[in-house]
């Protein structure tokens, strides 16, 4: 059998398909918070440094890891994994469709409540979703499932990014958030649908054991030096590619492009380099290796960091706008990919949920907690010197894989 018919049999499968449904429906509510709020409070007239302050709102995805425990132990109605998951998904739907009601400028306070409220859910929802699928997938299908998920993921961005910015030109803010929100029932109509993983290793038996145990288990398996050194990793591979693109939106509008140019340039022109991207990732992982895929995937992230500065040097330019998005969404999708494979890997099935909320809580630190400080630096630094740091302060991300993913490590090893 050729390799091409490999990868497309590895591709046309039911659980693969599930993975596009979770990653859309995990993606949208954080795009929601991260495209759709930003260019809302900046249409409103909000301030760089309040839009910037906006993202600590996200703290929910950095501690999520606290919870997660309750979702490893406790199940209850349609199943460990779908009974959490109906739950998160119908209170995302009905608080998203109800966020536009609201006058950013007078009841900023209540904007804030909301957003957090948003992010929980969604960070509980993300929970569940990983835990799901690292369950459902194969350590073979890791690299191609989540190459899958995470494209999805990204191309979930595209509804708050851009049919979202486009409709605000044209309609009030309370039916964009309405019809952002029903994208919400693909991922509802998927957990009706879907069934419960086997469970190979079984659950834990108290709550105790499901919040000390899987701590235990890494650092036991790890050691604590190597563990120290993975959650280390795990904070900085992502955190240039994040605090780049933390203010967009913010970042086109400050250039003169138009809500409509930057929903039609500058999201759509990240569609097929993100669904590339995605997709070449778990295609090129079964070659590489996620050890390999580290290294190359993230000096492509650290490029498409760099084109932003050429951007930034241009000004209003279509063309250079649409080659720095679709740059940035194939590097990015890569990139992920690859980091998500990794993370997925270094979890024990028998704690999935509680240990990938752990490692992806930690990943979203940069996004949560130095993405704040984003709008102080672009007002230091200016955006052109902004993007050169956050090219350079993904470097020691790098380095570390000289310790936790060499280039020429087995990965059985």
């Amino acid at each position: 059998m050729s390799d091409s018919s490999i990868i497309w049999r590895d591709l046309l499968t039911k659980k693969m398909l599930i993975c596009v449904f979770t990653g859309f429906t995990s993606g949208l509510p954080l795009f929601i918070l991260i495209s759709l709020l930003p260019a809302w409070l900046s249409s409103s007239g909000m301030n760089l440094k309040t839009i910037g302050l906006f993202a600590l709102i996200q703290f929910p995805f950095t501690w999520k890891f606290i919870w997660a425990p309750l979702f490893d132990r406790f199940s209850f109605g349609m199943g460990r994994r779908r009974g959490w998951l109906i739950i998160f998904q119908l209170l995302l739907l009905t608080t998203i469709c109800g966020f536009g009601f609201i006058e950013p400028k007078s009841q900023l306070t209540v904007v804030a409540i909301i957003s957090t409220v948003i992010a929980f859910f969604s960070a509980s929802q993300d929970i569940v979703i990983d835990a799901y699928r690292r369950e459902l997938l194969s350590d073979s299908e890791l690299g191609i499932g989540n190459a899958i998920h995470v494209n999805a993921y990204k191309i979930s961005s595209l509804v708050p990014g851009s049919l979202a910015l486009i409709l605000a030109d044209s309609f009030d803010w309370g039916l964009v958030f309405i019809i952002t929100g029903l994208f919400m029932i693909p991922g509802i109509i998927m957990t009706l649908l879907i069934k419960e993983p086997l469970l190979k290793y079984g659950t834990p038996r108290t709550l105790k054991e499901a919040v000390i145990e899987p701590f235990k288990e890494f650092k036991n398996r790890k050691g604590i030096r190597g563990a120290f050194l993975i959650l280390l990793f795990i904070f900085l591979y992502k955190i240039g590619d994040s605090m780049a693109t933390a203010l967009a939106t913010p970042f086109y509008l400050d250039l003169g492009f138009s809500m409509t140019e930057i929903g039609v340039i500058a999201k759509n022109a990240g569609l097929w380099p993100g669904i590339i991207g995605g997709l070449a990732g778990g295609v090129w992982m079964i070659k590489l290796g996620i050890n390999k895929a580290l290294w190359i995937f993230g000096f492509m992230q650290i490029l498409a960091t760099l084109s932003f500065s050429w951007l930034a040097l241009s000004g209003d330019n279509n063309l250079i706008l649409a080659i720095t998005v679709g740059l940035e969404f194939f590097a990015a999708g890569l990139g992920t990919t690859a980091f998500i494979a990794y993370i997925a890997k270094t979890t024990h099935p028998k704690y999935t949920a509680t240990q990938f909320a752990l490692f992806t809580g930690l990943a979203s630190v940069p996004r949560t907690f130095t993405n704040a400080s984003t709008g102080y630096l672009v007002e230091f630094f200016g955006w052109y010197n902004f993007f050169i740091f956050c090219a350079l302060i993904a470097i020691p991300g790098m380095l570390l894989l000289f310790k936790i993913a060499p280039w020429n490590q087995s990965e059985s090893s």
